[in-house]
């Protein structure tokens, strides 16, 4: 027997919660239950699933006219692992107390899923003038993967959207923009030999650290003289190293070790420049400390890359969003990343934002949150932005 029909996005975002969609594992139990919803209040919507496992899914759906140009509202399914964490509360269980509601997701980002697909419900009842669109993605956490799937298959829609509002948490604020990124794999090669010998033979951790103190090295100068872009907390672009690993015992001189990193550029920068200065800066530090002859750069791949989000605040589209909330209400661009750019790169004439209930602070950490009041404040933008899209012709 079916479950009953939630009556309030917070009601939704309960049950969302209760899905385990950790990134990499199923979202389809979820997805099911949203096109179940959707379904009762007769919207149609398209599957598109992962091409090597089908029980990861995107959703797609529209209400009102399809003719016409309207608003997509886009968010992600998956949620980061809680092991390890020193929850106070069940992770996967909404647990409700001082005016906020406990969660794995309730602010990264099943809270805005919750308000978008009862806003689409509730969009179903009223003679829109204009579309609203509905886009839920998986494996967003690493990389804004699974999104890439459900861009492909939209390729040929026709028009396209208007506006996207991607409901990343802001704390309700506008994002009108965020950094690139680009993560990297550098493999280290090395030769093995007794630690006795060790000078004979071209260690890959030092090769790695040479890596390491370059990355550092060209940071230096991002900071100091790279292209600057007001709004940000760092307004520079960024390079960060997450893990090593490499050697097997204390005596071997290790043949590998592996590095991982992360260039996060403003819109100015492009992450390929940065990354030959990284390698030529590396080959430089190799020469200082006298490696050996047969000593080898690292070998880096590129292994997950999306591109930045800019869009100006003075455009229809800012004002437009603006009038949908509290006057005032001020505008930011995020620290994190978003499937935003990506959809630039699909529609470059439709202006991406990014707004959402909840705080990025308490996103990923135990004991994540979302205050009551965000999503109050999140459905009442929804229901403002529906009547506008009953009574206007235009999005200008």
């Amino acid at each position: 027997m079916s479950k009953p029909a939630p009556t309030t996005s917070l009601d939704l975002l309960r049950e969302l919660i209760a899905f385990p969609s950790v990134t990499l594992t199923p979202n389809a139990d979820l997805m099911a239950r949203v096109r179940e919803l959707l379904g009762a209040a007769g919207i149609d919507s398209m599957l598109v699933p992962d091409p090597d496992d089908a029980s990861r899914c995107n959703l797609f759906a529209t209400v009102g006219p399809r003719d016409l140009p309207g608003v997509m509202l886009s968010g992600h399914t998956d949620v980061v692992p809680t092991k390890g964490q020193p929850w106070t509360t069940p992770p996967f269980e909404a647990t409700e107390k001082d005016g906020r509601l406990y969660g794995r997701g309730s602010a990264d980002m099943k809270g805005f899923v919750a308000c978008a697909v009862m806003a689409m419900i509730h969009a179903a009842r009223r003679p829109l003038r204009r579309p609203l669109h509905l886009a839920l993605s998986f494996d967003e956490e690493i990389g804004c993967v699974g999104v890439r799937h459900l861009i492909r298959a939209l390729a040929d829609m026709r028009p396209a959207p208007a506006l996207v509002i991607v409901g990343e948490p802001t704390l309700m604020k506008i994002g009108t923009g965020h950094k690139g990124k680009a993560a990297y794999r550098a493999l280290c090669c090395g030769q093995a030999g007794h630690s006795g010998l060790a000078p004979r033979f071209v260690n890959a951790i030092h090769t790695a650290t040479d890596l390491v103190a370059a990355l550092r090295d060209v940071q230096r100068d991002l900071s100091a003289s790279g292209p600057r872009e007001d709004g940000y907390a760092i307004p520079y672009s960024t390079i960060h190293a997450g893990t090593i690993r490499g050697g097997t015992a204390l005596n071997i001189v290790p043949q590998e070790c592996e590095v991982n990193f992360e260039i996060r550029n403003v819109m100015e920068d492009d992450p390929a420049d940065i990354l030959a200065r990284v390698l030529e800066r590396t080959q430089a530090r190799m020469r200082e400390a006298q490696a050996l002859p047969d000593a080898a750069p690292p070998q880096v791949d590129i292994v997950n890359a999306y591109p930045g989000l800019s869009t100006a605040e003075d455009t229809p589209a800012v004002r437009l969003l603006a009038s949908l909330l509290p006057k005032g209400t001020a505008r930011t661009k995020v620290a994190f990343g978003t499937e935003g750019g990506l959809f630039r790169q699909q529609w470059t004439d439709t202006p991406v934002l990014v707004c959402g209930p909840g705080s990025i602070e308490v996103a990923h950490k135990a004991d994540e949150y979302v205050e009551l009041a965000q999503i109050d404040a999140c459905d009442l933008m929804m229901a403002r932005l529906t009547d506008y899209l009953c009574v206007n012709e235009s999005l200008s």
